[in-house]
C-alpha cells in the first residue's frame, strides 16, 4: 500500500472525530444538553414539522393594499404641498398609481411642479446604497391639461420590501399572544413571510390574528353634515365616509385625524362591561393621550367618537361612556373569543401592511411523534439488513464497509447540525440515496479489489493501490453527479425538494470522503497488521466472477418491451394523468380522526355538502377512524382556500382530531409546479452536460434516454397505482433518477475502460462483458437498497411513508434494468454502421487481447 502522507491521515481522522463530536448532541435529550460545557457542540438537527407536528404558515404582502395605502398618503402630501404655497386646486384624485389634478390658474403650473418636487426626489434605499429611487414621478403634460403623477413600481417594491421587514416583529409578537414558542419567521422571495412554529396543532386563531391588519384608532365624528349628503355631494376635506360592520353596512362621516391610535395605547385586556356584562377590551392610554382627551372629557362628555378597526367602525360610544381615567373601554358586538383576538391585535401592534395566508401545512403532535418513531424502527431495521448483506458477502470487508456507511450518515448528520438545515421526509430520501450509493461504492471498491487480485501477477500490496485507483474515478462520477442534482435543486426548488437536495449534496461530498478515503485507510491498517498474501476468504462475491450472460443478445425484444412499457406509461399520463395532491393542483387536504372510533361517511358528506365546497372527496384509510379529505380549490381568490378550511373545522372539529392539514392556494400551487419542473429539469441538464464531457455525447445520449424511460415508468406506476403526486413523491423520483444515473454511470465508466482497451471487439459484446465485470455491484447494490425500502415500508406504518417507499421500491428496479437493457442498446443504436464505438479513447490493446476477448 503506498505510504501515505501522515498529515493526510491526521485530517481524515480529524474529520471523522469532528463528525461524531456534533452529531452527539443529536443522542442526547435536550434537557442534558443545557449542562453540557459550552465548548462541546449544542446543535441538534432542527426536524421538519412532518417529523415533530406544528405548522408552517405562509403569508403574502397585499401589494394591492401598498399602492392604495400609498395613493393615499401621497394625495394627503400633494394637497398639503400645494396649500402651503397657496395654490388652488381641483380634482385631486389617483386611480391605481396615477394621480392628477387641475390647477384653478394654470399659469402657476411651474411653481405647482417646484412646490411638490420634495416629493419627486430620489429616496435612498438601505439595500440599494448609491442607487436611489424615485417613488414618484411627473409626467409631462400639455398647459391645458390636468397635471399627472404617478407612483412607479421601484417605489412600490421598495415600500413592500419596508413593509414585509417592519411586519416580522408584529408577526413575532402575535405568534407569542397565541402559543409560548419562539416561531422560526423567513423572508420567502419579495413579499412572503413563511412561519414555522412547532407543536401548534390548531393555527385556526393565530391565522386570524394574522389576517387582520389590526389597526385601531379612535375618531370623532363629524356632525357638520349627514353622511348621505357628504356620499351624495363631497365629504369637507377633514373627513371622509367609513362603513359599519352591519350588513347592510351603515356609512359614518369621521374625521380623518385621529383622536387616538396605536402609539397611544400602553395595554389591552379583554374585560367585561360592568353595566351590561358583555365582552369588551380595556385598553390603558398613554399619560399623553390622557392629558390630551381629558379637557374634551369634561367639556363634553356626551361628544360621540367611532371605533374603527381596518377602516371599518365597530361602535360609536360616547366619551363618558367609554373613557374612565386612563382606561378606553371598546365595546362592540364581541364574544369572549373576539374580545381576547382584539386585546391581543392592541398588544402586538397593527401590521404595517395586509398579508393574507396563502399555504398551510400542519402536522398533529402525535402524528409527528409517530413519524420519527417509526422512521427509526424503519432506519433501523434497514440499517441491520443491509448490515447483515454486506457482512455476509465481504466478511471483514463487509465490517469495513458497514463502519464506513455508519462514518457516512453520522457525518451527514453533523453537517445538518452544524448548518442548521432542517431534515424532513424527502431529506430523509436523501440520506436513503446516499446510503445506497455508500454501499454501492465500497461494493465497487471491493470488486475491483477482487479483480485486480484475480487478474494481477503483482504483490497484493500492488493490486490494492491498482484497484483503489481505478476504482476513484467512478466513484467521483457518481457522486458528483448526484452534487450537481442537489445543488441545483436545493437554489431552483422550494420546500420539500430543498430538504431532499441538502441531504444529496452533503451525502455526495460525505460518500468519496468515507467510501475511498476512510475505507482505503481502515484496508491499509489491515493490510499493515495482517501483511496478507490473499484477499480475506470471507468475501463470496466469486461466483459472479464467471458470469458470461449474453444480456445483449435479448436487447432487442427487452428493448422493445421496455419502450412499449414507457409508451403505454405515456398514454395513461395523458389520458388519465396523475393523482395531483394540493402541492400541484391547490386545495386542501385533510387527514382526520374520529373521535367516536368509527365514521360515518353518508353523515360526514351530507355535513360537507351543506358547506358548497364543491365536490369534497372522502377516503377512508386503513385505521379505524381514519379519513382523509380532499377539498378542490375554491378558485376565488388566495383567501377563499382558507375560508373553506375555516368551515370544515368549525364543522368538524367536535367530533374529528385534525392530525394533517394542507392548504395551499392557486398562486403556490402554480409556483410548485413552475418551481419542480424548472428544478428538475436544470438538475437532468446539468447532470447530462457533465456526462457529456466526461465521456462522450454518445453517452450522455444513453444517459438521457436512460433516464426519461425511468421517469416515464415511475409516472406510470403513480398513474396505475394511484398514488398521490405530492412534493414527497417528486423527491422519490429524483432519487430514481440520481440512483438510475448513478447505475448507468458506473457500467459507461466499466464500457469506456474496455474500450481503451480492446479496440476490435465487437460492440455488444464488449458491453456484455463490462455489464458482466460491474453485475456483482448491480445485484448487490439494488439488494441493499430494496432492503433499506422494504424496511421502511413495513415498519414506516404512515400512509405516505409507505407510498413514498412503494414508489422508490417500483424505482430502483426499473432503474437496475434501464441500465443494462436501455443504456446498453442505446450505446449500439448509435454505432450501427461499425458495431464500435470510441475507438481513438485510449491506447490499442494487444491483439491476443482483443481476439481471446471478441470470441468469448
Amino acid at each position: 500500500m503506498p505510504n501515505f502522507s501522515p498529515l493526510k491521515n491526521t485530517l481524515i481522522w480529524l474529520v471523522v472525530l469532528a463528525g461524531f463530536a456534533f452529531a452527539l448532541p443529536n443522542v442526547v435529550p435536550s434537557e442534558q444538553l443545557a449542562g453540557w460545557p459550552t465548548w462541546l457542540p449544542h446543535r441538534q438537527v432542527p426536524l421538519g414539522l412532518d417529523l415533530r407536528g406544528g405548522s408552517d404558515i405562509v403569508l403574502k404582502v397585499d401589494r394591492e393594499s401598498i399602492v392604495a395605502d400609498r395613493l393615499e398618503s401621497t394625495i394627503a402630501a400633494i394637497a398639503r404641498a400645494l396649500r402651503d404655497a397657496d395654490i388652488g386646486y381641483t380634482g385631486l384624485s389617483g386611480s391605481g398609481q396615477e394621480i392628477q389634478f387641475r390647477l384653478r390658474d394654470a399659469s402657476r403650473a411651474a411653481a405647482a411642479r417646484e412646490a411638490i418636487r420634495a416629493l419627486t426626489a430620489p429616496v435612498d434605499a438601505p439595500d440599494r446604497t448609491g442607487s436611489p429611487i424615485r417613488e414618484l414621478v411627473a409626467d409631462e403634460t400639455a398647459a391645458n391639461e390636468p397635471l399627472r403623477l404617478r407612483l412607479t413600481d421601484e417605489g412600490i417594491d421598495f415600500r413592500l420590501s419596508t413593509a414585509l421587514t417592519q411586519a416580522i416583529d408584529v408577526v413575532r409578537r402575535r405568534v407569542g399572544e397565541v402559543v409560548a414558542v419562539e416561531p422560526v419567521i423567513r423572508r420567502r422571495g419579495n413579499d412572503r413571510l413563511s412561519i414555522q412554529i412547532p407543536g401548534l396543532d390548531d393555527p385556526q386563531r393565530l391565522k386570524d390574528l394574522l389576517g387582520q391588519r389590526g389597526s385601531v384608532s379612535l375618531r370623532w365624528l363629524d356632525t357638520s353634515m349627514p353622511p348621505q349628503q357628504a356620499l351624495d355631494t363631497r365629504p369637507p376635506a377633514a373627513s371622509k365616509i367609513l362603513y359599519s360592520l352591519d350588513d347592510p353596512p351603515v356609512p359614518y362621516l369621521v374625521e380623518r385625524r385621529a383622536l387616538a391610535s396605536a402609539q397611544d395605547f400602553a395595554d389591552a385586556q379583554p374585560g367585561l362591561d360592568p353595566k351590561t356584562g358583555a365582552p369588551v377590551v380595556d385598553v390603558r392610554l398613554t399619560a399623553e393621550a390622557s392629558q390630551r382627551i381629558l379637557p374634551v372629557l369634561q367639556s363634553a362628555p356626551q361628544r360621540r367618537f367611532a371605533i374603527v378597526l381596518d377602516g371599518q367602525v365597530v361602535s360609536t360610544p360616547s366619551l363618558g361612556e367609554a373613557i374612565e381615567g386612563d382606561i378606553a373601554r371598546l365595546s362592540a358586538d364581541l364574544s369572549e373569543e373576539g374580545a381576547a383576538n382584539l386585546s391581543a391585535l392592541l398588544r402586538a401592534g397593527p401590521l404595517p401592511v395586509s398579508l393574507t395566508v396563502i399555504e398551510e401545512r400542519t402536522v398533529g403532535p402525535e402524528v409527528g411523534t409517530n413519524a420519527i418513531a417509526n422512521g427509526l424502527t424503519a432506519g433501523l431495521v434497514a440499517a441491520a439488513a443491509v448490515a447483515a448483506c454486506m457482512i455476509g458477502f465481504y466478511g471483514f470487508f463487509g465490517v469495513v464497509a458497514v463502519a464506513a456507511v455508519i462514518v457516512n450518515v453520522v457525518l451527514i448528520v453533523a453537517v445538518l447540525s452544524l448548518l442548521g438545515i432542517t431534515l424532513t421526509l424527502p431529506g430523509i430520501a436523501g440520506i436513503i440515496l446516499t446510503i445506497g450509493v455508500a454501499v454501492d461504492s465500497n461494493v465497487l471498491i471491493y470488486e475491483r479489489l477482487r479483480e485486480e487480485v484475480r487478474r494481477s501477477t503483482e504483490p497484493l500490496r500492488k493490486a490494492l493501490d491498482t484497484g483503489f485507483s481505478r476504482v476513484l474515478r467512478s466513484i467521483v462520477d457518481a457522486n458528483l453527479t448526484m452534487l450537481i442534482a442537489g445543488a441545483i435543486l436545493f437554489f431552483l426548488g422550494t420546500g420539500a425538494i430543498r430538504g431532499f437536495a441538502a441531504t444529496l449534496a452533503i451525502g455526495s461530498v460525505t460518500t468519496i470522503l468515507t467510501a475511498h478515503s476512510l475505507t482505503r485507510r481502515l484496508i491499509r491498517g489491515w493490510y499493515r497488521r495482517r501483511r496478507p498474501k490473499h484477499l480475506p476468504r470471507g468475501i463470496r462475491t466469486g461466483f459472479f466472477a464467471e458470469a458470461d450472460i449474453r444480456f445483449m443478445a435479448l436487447r432487442n425484444p427487452v428493448f422493445i418491451l421496455m419502450a412499449s412499457l414507457s409508451l403505454a406509461s405515456l398514454v395513461l399520463l395523458v389520458s388519465i394523468g396523475l393523482n395531483m395532491g394540493a402541492d400541484f393542483k391547490g386545495g386542501s387536504l385533510l387527514e382526520l380522526r374520529s373521535k367516536a372510533g368509527t365514521v360515518d361517511v353518508a353523515d360526514l358528506r351530507a355535513r360537507l355538502d351543506d358547506l358548497n365546497l364543491a365536490e369534497v372527496q372522502i377516503q377512508e384509510l386503513d385505521s379505524a377512524g381514519d379519513i382523509l379529505l380532499r377539498i378542490p380549490s375554491q378558485e376565488a381568490g388566495d383567501n377563499a382556500d382558507q375560508t373553506a378550511m375555516g368551515l370544515v373545522r368549525a364543522e368538524l372539529e367536535d367530533d374529528y382530531t385534525f392530525r394533517r392539514v394542507e392548504v395551499v392556494g392557486p398562486a403556490v400551487s402554480g409556483e410548485l409546479t413552475r418551481a419542480g419542473t424548472l428544478a428538475v429539469a436544470a438538475a437532468i441538464l446539468a447532470i447530462i452536460f457533465y456526462v457529456w464531457l466526461r465521456f462522450d455525447w454518445k453517452f450522455a445520449a444513453g444517459a438521457v434516454i436512460t433516464t426519461l424511460h425511468d421517469v416515464l415508468l415511475m409516472l406510470g406506476f403513480l398513474v396505475v397505482t394511484g398514488i398521490e403526486f405530492n412534493l414527497a413523491s417528486l423527491a422519490a423520483l429524483l432519487t430514481i433518477v440520481c440512483y438510475s444515473l448513478n447505475d448507468t454511470m458506473v457500467i459507461y465508466d466499466r464500457v469506456r475502460e474496455n474500450l481503451a482497451r480492446y479496440h476490435r471487439m465487437r460492440l455488444s459484446v464488449l458491453i456484455d462483458a463490462s455489464i458482466n465485470q460491474t453485475l456483482s455491484r448491480t445485484i448487490l447494490t439494488a439488494m441493499t437498497t430494496a432492503l433499506a425500502l422494504v424496511a421502511l415500508y413495513l415498519f414506516g406504518e404512515s400512509r405516505l411513508v409507505q407510498s413514498f417507499s412503494a414508489t422508490l421500491l417500483f424505482g430502483v428496479v426499473i432503474g437496475t434494468i434501464s441500465s443494462i437493457y436501455i443504456a446498453g442498446p442505446v450505446l449500439i443504436l448509435f454505432n450501427r454502421r461499425n458495431n464500435r464505438l470510441g475507438g481513438a479513447l485510449g491506447g490499442r490493446g494487444t491483439p491476443s487481447q482483443d481476439t481471446a476477448t471478441g470470441a468469448a
